[in-house]
């Protein structure tokens, strides 16, 4: 067990800012005396090492402080900001000011603790989200909503260790669409750990088509838990980029609960020397016909390690189910690891579930017809590994930040060394 100081915590909660959260903070303290954060003996953690976010969170309480941000950090908010036709909300070390301020048609945003939620079931990652969280944001989609919604959130380490916690709420009201960005990044060279937690609710009829863009520093280290419910006749369109960070550990947990709801997610994570990246996904069809779809691609290279888990439960009298799981990886070093398990789990009859997953390296014949036509042995790897990558890219739902993904995704694989292709 990954213990905390209970009574630093709890210390640290009593002096936070009262309201609507207090009775979900003490749930969460009660919760996390009891488990503490997830350990290696953990199932569902086996492959996941959170010791040093323990750690750190233990040092945080010590001293618990929000940085400034810096400069350099300012110019990285208005180099995103301007990177596309987006309305973005900004979420700067924690702070949800910048964000309330903004005033967009088709969206009314207002904080939590306004309107807190029903107590959660709570988990040890968002039972330490729910006892540390000073606020968080509550956005309602309805008419008039036109623009790419964007969710920018910047944590800077540049002068003290930092922990961070998020929690969003998204309604989109039955027969409207949004198209939504949640961008992460960080900067400064202390350590820092960020854990989010997020719930969408489709109303019926509706759709979201969503990005994932994760681009923290290698430093640094992310949990992060969406929870999505998609109601009758509604869609949920997902592609996520894993491309930073030292420590990343993702959560999707879909709920089809009303027929004709479709689930169609993709993933693509990259993960170099030091990093590790875990996505565990969870779709529940729980009812019939619904449709879900999971595509998750890794490129591996240099000292590191990814776990992929990607489930499908169809339970009872969910006849007409349709679901599908792919997790294809690529390893580039001889030190780079893959744990990935896709699982179907069905008490239904009339389904129609197929799951599948690919290990391997670069294709030698490949290679040799690309270097024939004039390529050196640099450029035919980096292209074949494009290649691969491209196929999430093509799958990214929110046409406005296609292009700047497509740069960043350029920059972040020119970066891997000719040692991590030498296989």
């Amino acid at each position: 067990m990954n213990a905390l100081d209970i009574d630093k915590l709890r210390a640290h909660v009593e002096g936070l800012p009262g309201g609507g959260l207090d009775a979900i903070r003490q749930q969460a303290v009660a919760t996390l005396a009891e488990t503490g954060l997830p350990s290696t003996r953990d199932e569902s953690f086996k492959y996941t090492d959170l010791s040093e976010i323990g750690q750190l969170s233990r040092t945080w309480l010590e001293h618990p402080t929000r940085g400034q941000v810096s400069a350099e950090t300012e110019r990285r908010i208005a180099d995103v900001t301007a990177i596309a036709d987006v309305d973005w909300l900004v979420i700067a070390n924690g702070d949800l000011k910048a964000a309330l301020t903004r005033s967009l048609p088709g969206l009314s945003l207002e904080r939590l603790s306004e309107s807190p939620p029903p107590l959660p079931a709570l988990q040890p990652l968002t039972a330490l989200n729910a006892a540390l969280l000073e606020d968080g944001l509550v956005i309602r989609v309805g008419a008039g909503q036109q623009r790419p919604l964007g969710l920018l959130v910047v944590d800077d380490a540049s002068e003290a260790p930092g922990l961070s916690q998020l929690r969003i709420d998204i309604e989109v009201a039955a027969g409207q669409s949004l198209e939504l960005v949640e961008y992460y990044l960080s900067t400064g060279d202390e350590a820092h750990y960020s854990n989010a937690v997020l719930h969408l609710e489709l109303g019926q009829g509706s759709a979201a088509r969503h990005l994932r863009l994760q681009d923290r520093s290698v430093r640094h280290s992310q949990t992060q838990r969406l929870d999505v419910t998609v109601g009758r006749d509604a869609a949920f369109t997902s592609a996520s980029f894993d491309l930073g960070g030292r420590l990343t550990r993702n959560d999707l947990n879909i709920d089809l609960p009303r027929a004709g709801s479709r689930a169609e997610v993709a993933g693509l994570y990259l993960s170099g020397d030091g990093q590790h990246v875990d996505n565990h996904t969870l779709v529940d069809h729980r009812t019939g016909p619904t449709v879900s779809r999971q595509e998750y691609r890794g490129i591996l290279f240099g000292r590191s390690r990814a776990v992929w888990n990607g489930k499908a439960m169809v339970h009872e009298g969910a006849d007409g189910t349709d679901a599908e799981q792919a997790n294809h990886n690529l390893l580039l070093s001889e030190h780079a690891e893959i744990d990935t398990k896709p699982e179907l789990e069905i008490y239904a009859e009339d389904v129609r579930c197929a799951h599948g997953t690919t290990v391997g390296q670069l294709d030698e014949r490949a290679l040799f017809y690309l270097r024939s036509r004039g390529l050196d042995a640099d450029e035919a790897r980096r292209l074949l590994v494009h290649a691969f990558a491209v196929q999430v890219l093509a799958a990214a739902p929110v046409d406005a930040l296609k292009p700047h993904l497509d740069a960043l995704l350029d920059t972040k694989l020119a970066t891997i060394n000719d040692a991590s292709l030498s296989i």
